[in-house]
């Protein structure tokens, strides 16, 4: 869409092509004076409004622009935010899990250590429960063992007193008595009464214990 001002100097353009040349001159041509200013008057008062429009598209031109920039200033801020945000949750996301990494390996190696001396204690308490079992079998074995010994040195002892007993008695008897009756009476009385120990008879000895 052509603006005021072209259309009058096109105006112009086409009075002055349709003008004739002055006689002897193909250069100058004759002109209407009246006509020729009002198209001049026309231009003179058309050109401050179609410079104020240009001047307004120019400034609105450069209002758009500078919208323009702002809006792309405003893009690429926002996007670098939100780059810098990314990189940050990137950054807190690679800490994390760098510090749930760290987390089971300590948890891991405080589990191995737990079990470790569990498996310790247990071996322990199991020797210490082994070694105590053995005393005590020892101990037993050696209450026996004395005990053992001591029935056999006191039914040895019981059984010498008890020859010396038999030799008294029969040695009394034979003191108050033919040998011929002893001889006769020995078996029944044996069987029928037992003889008081003589006062030569050995006490007998309680077994140690």
């Amino acid at each position: 869409m052509s603006s005021k001002i072209d259309q009058i100097i096109e105006e112009i353009e086409d009075y002055i092509e349709s003008c004739k040349y002055q006689p002897l001159s193909s250069t100058k041509i004759l002109v209407n004076k009246e006509e020729m200013m009002e198209l001049i008057g026309e231009l003179r008062h058309r050109t401050p409004e179609e410079v104020k429009r240009y001047q307004k598209m120019i400034s609105n031109k450069e209002a758009i622009l500078a919208d323009a920039h702002a809006k792309a200033d405003t893009i690429i801020s926002q996007a670098q935010f939100q780059k810098n945000e990314l990189v940050k949750e990137h950054e807190i996301m690679q800490q994390a899990y760098a510090q749930a990494n760290e987390i089971v390996s300590i948890a891991q190696q405080q589990a191995q250590e737990i079990m470790d001396q569990a498996t310790n204690d247990a071996n322990e308490i199991r020797l210490g429960a082994i070694g105590y079992a053995d005393s005590l079998l020892n101990s037993i074995e050696e209450l026996l063992n004395g005990s053992q010994s001591i029935f056999k040195t006191n039914f040895a002892q019981l059984s010498a007193n008890m020859e010396r007993m038999l030799e008294i008695v029969s040695a009394n008897r034979a003191e108050l008595a033919p040998s011929e009756i002893f001889q006769e009476s020995a078996p029944a009385q044996q069987a029928e009464e037992v003889p008081e120990a003589s006062e030569n008879m050995e006490p007998l000895q309680e077994p140690e214990v």
